[in-house]
């Protein structure tokens, strides 16, 4: 029976839900995820919590507060300009608090996400922390294959 080990190829299913019970991800009623362990598909406190589980596991681990996805981070809160947004985007386009907004990374080859938080006259505040930064989590999982 195989164990999974820093590098392992696993097909699982997997449920993420925050302090408020809601799922995140939870994809055991699609098809399993596959991924490599390792690879940053899984935040390394949920990585850390599979190491050494056998092939066929099913359980569940509580992460506490700020394990899995970090504390908040207040600098993680910045202003951007509407003009900015407008450059970057549909000028017309019109940004509401709790908005998730996709921002190109600096290399151009990825894309990440802020949630708008407030809207000024001029200028909006995004919140670039993870939503879950910050808050205790449960991670499900059922290890259906490791390779």
């Amino acid at each position: 029976m195989q164990h999974v080990q820093q590098g392992s190829f696993l097909t699982l299913h997997y449920r993420l839900c925050g302090p408020d019970g809601a799922d995140v991800i939870n994809t055991f009623n699609d098809k399993p995820a596959t991924l490599s362990l390792g690879s940053g598909q899984l935040a390394p406190a949920m990585e850390a919590k599979l190491l050494g589980l056998p092939e066929g596991t099913r359980t569940s681990f509580q992460l506490a507060a700020g394990e899995a996805f970090g504390e908040r981070n207040p600098e993680m809160l910045q202003r951007v300009k509407l003009s900015l947004m407008h450059e970057l985007g549909d000028p017309d386009e019109r940004y509401s608090v709790g908005d998730v907004v996709q921002f190109p990374t600096p290399d151009g080859q990825g894309r990440y996400a802020g949630v708008v938080r407030e809207v000024g006259p001029d200028w909006l505040l995004f919140d670039f922390n993870h939503p879950l930064a910050g808050q205790p989590v449960t991670f499900e999982v059922h290890l259906i294959g490791v390779l």
